[in-house]
């Protein structure tokens, strides 16, 4: 049987590494701030919000949060090319 390459050969181009996937799901949820700290939304706040939570609490959870530094690594991983601002 015949083994096709992995990477196709042609005269006079050096082979190139596959680009990277993005993680489209962690794309989504964060943003970029303009010093360059994570920003992500608190979950929590998409149901039951009659039931259980008090106003203070609802609004605390439309806020955004800046994510933690050991965090950010984690990220860098499913973001290989960065976020969008």
């Amino acid at each position: 049987m015949y083994n096709a390459p992995l990477f196709r050969s042609t005269p006079g181009r050096t082979r190139k590494m596959p680009k990277l996937k993005t993680k489209r799901s962690a794309a989504k949820r964060f943003r970029m701030t303009a010093t360059g700290k994570i920003k992500a939304g608190k979950a929590g706040r998409r149901h039951n919000l009659s039931l259980g939570k008090n106003r203070k609490r609802k609004n605390r959870l439309g806020n955004t949060l800046i994510l933690e530094r050991r965090d950010e690594r984690h990220l860098k991983k499913a973001l290989p090319y960065g976020l969008p601002k």
